[in-house]
């Protein structure tokens, strides 16, 4: 029996159980009278009577959604694992090639690998995230902040468009580390993809804000109000499935981190994420130990 068909009988059951449950109520009141002793007596022995098969039913359930995810989990990490092997071969060679190689153009086609290798390896990190985000609550970790805003500008710079303008002061957070880092390609995507490729992006990490600017085509009142919402795009000709800014808010309300969309038509967007909630207060802690 399917998933779908188990669940359409089980519902049935349900259904026939509480009519049952209601038909016994209707019959005893009827031979007894309708009073508040005569419920009370009648609910009660109904909620013992059917309190074992609900246990049942709620257990079988629960049962089936345990031995899904256990078997999605197996069969998951027996496929990452697999395609991790080939990846971790590709990393390997390319290193060993690129200390026998010596003409120039030779190594420029292996930096060309060794690129897409490393491309592909985050995309292995993020398919696994998600699988267990999936499956599993994320555990949160401590980093600093600025490091990773510029790992992920140099990423982008490698796409040779726009230029990136830095203010980076240092701030420690505790939030899901992977999930953060899709917030910040998302949002640097988006500046980069509705900007001349000539106009800076700045990026400003100023106490516990975190600013992301573009001078690019902004957008009116009327579409800020749609702007997270899933599969909306403000503008259809760009590349995209509209679901950037709706994984980012869902992101921030999964981790209490406020975000804030600031813009104007033609003169470009600000996106400000108020890490407060996130920030790991330093001072606090030392005074602690004090």
């Amino acid at each position: 029996m399917n998933s779908r068909k188990k669940l359409l009988f089980a519902t049935i059951i349900y259904a026939l159980m509480l009519l049952l449950l209601l038909g016994m109520l209707y019959w005893f009141l009827s031979l007894n009278g309708f009073n508040e002793a005569n419920f009370l007596i009648t609910a009660a022995g109904l909620y013992v009577v059917f309190l074992f098969p609900g246990y049942l039913y709620v257990s079988d359930l629960l049962a089936s959604k345990e031995e899904t995810d256990y078997n999605l989990s197996r069969i998951t990490k027996e496929i990452l694992h697999e395609l991790n092997i080939p990846l971790s071969t590709i990393k390997a060679n390319a290193s060993m090639l690129a200390r026998k190689l010596d003409d120039e153009k030779s190594r420029k086609r292996l930096s060309r690998i060794e690129g897409a290798a490393a491309r592909l390896g985050k995309l292995y990190e993020e398919l696994v995230y998600a699988i267990n985000k999936e499956i599993r609550t994320i555990e949160k970790e401590t980093f600093a902040l600025a490091p990773l805003l510029l790992q992920r500008v140099e990423h982008f710079r490698e796409f040779a468009r726009n230029p990136f303008v830095l203010e980076l002061d240092e701030l420690e957070i505790r939030v899901d580390k992977i999930g953060f880092e899709q917030v910040i390609d998302n949002l640097l995507s988006n500046a980069m993809k509705y900007s001349d490729k000539s106009t800076p992006i700045t990026i400003r990490l100023k106490g516990t804000k975190l600013t992301v600017e573009d001078r690019g085509i902004g957008m009116d009142e009327a579409t800020l109000v749609k702007i997270f919402e899933r599969y909306y795009q403000a503008d259809t000709r760009r590349e995209g499935e509209g679901i950037g800014l709706a994984l980012v808010k869902s992101y921030c309300d999964g981790m209490k981190i406020a975000i804030q969309i600031r813009s104007r038509k033609d003169e470009g967007t600000v996106v400000t994420l108020d890490l407060a909630s996130a920030a790991v207060q330093k001072d606090n802690e030392l005074s602690k130990l004090k």
